[in-house]
């Protein structure tokens, strides 16, 4: 398939739009290029260029050309002359060159002689991934997470103060008591400690207790100043005995590999810098 060059076109459009919406003027501006732009010189003659855009600031309209050049190779000194020669009756359109492999050292002179910004606009590469001082950029970033689900109670013994129970109740004693409720609706309060806590709080409680180690418990909460409350009820107790187990932690890992966001890079050569542009449109 022969190479037209309008994948890079897209590709070199793509980076530049997200340059532009990264500053804040052009953002507010909505900014668009153009692909393909059909221009009339000073003579009146259609001038085609591949990328352009135009916006107003301070009652002047700034235009903007992008050639773009496709190759494997370096450009040669003839492709900037080229482009002096077709900007030469556009005299308010500032011109920009970019390809993917870099200049002749001509071409580079030439260029910065006559104010045209060379780019290189490509893929990302190993270099994008040190910073200025070649130390290492972080590139994949392993998360490696543990999910601790609390305690499960499978049964709840209180110990009721039975002295308590005859001096302040009528319930006989004689009949087992009725416990009932969701345990977000069973209450334990412990007067000693000015603590109140559900049956729902005590599975986290007894999670921590045990540091989330997987198996089976039984535990005595004994000596206990406490009332256990419930719908109406509100019972003095002196101990319970719970019986529970935890599961084991759900573990996963994920991998974020940053060079999978990286859409491409564009060098300044002007400048000596260059920027990395990532497909969420983030610019850094």
């Amino acid at each position: 398939m022969i190479n037209d060059g309008s994948d890079y076109e897209l590709f070199v459009a793509r980076l530049q739009k997200a340059i532009l919406n990264s500053e804040e003027i052009a953002k507010q501006k909505n900014i668009e290029i153009e692909k393909n732009k059909i221009i009339l010189d000073r003579n009146e003659i259609e001038r085609e260029f591949d990328l352009y855009w135009e916006y107003e600031l301070g009652g002047f309209t700034y235009k903007t050309i992008i050639e773009c050049k496709d190759y494997n190779s370096k450009i040669s000194i003839d492709k900037i002359d080229a482009l002096i020669g077709k900007l030469h009756d556009f005299p308010d359109l500032r011109g920009v060159f970019a390809t993917k492999m870099g200049y002749q050292s001509g071409a580079l002179t030439k260029a910065i002689e006559n104010n045209i910004d060379l780019l290189i606009v490509r893929e990302q590469n190993d270099s994008d991934w040190t910073d200025e001082n070649g130390n290492p950029l972080i590139k994949i970033v392993n998360i490696r997470m543990s999910a601790y689900s609390p305690a499960i109670i499978h049964d709840f013994q209180p110990y009721f103060d039975i002295n308590w129970i005859k001096e302040n109740t009528d319930i006989d004693i004689t009949k087992p008591l009725q416990i009932y409720g969701l345990n977000n609706e069973i209450f334990i309060d412990d007067i000693k400690k000015s603590e109140k806590i559900s049956l729902y709080d005590l599975s986290y409680k007894l999670s921590e207790l045990e540091n989330n180690k997987s198996g089976k418990y039984e535990k005595l909460f004994k000596d206990l100043d406490a009332f256990l409350i419930f719908k109406e009820s509100k019972i003095k107790i002196v101990a319970y005995k719970v019986y529970y187990s935890i599961n084991e932690p759900i573990k996963s890992e994920i991998e974020i590999d940053y060079s999978k966001e990286l859409l491409g890079v564009i060098e300044y050569l002007h400048k000596g810098t260059k920027k990395r542009i990532y497909k969420n449109g983030s610019v850094r």
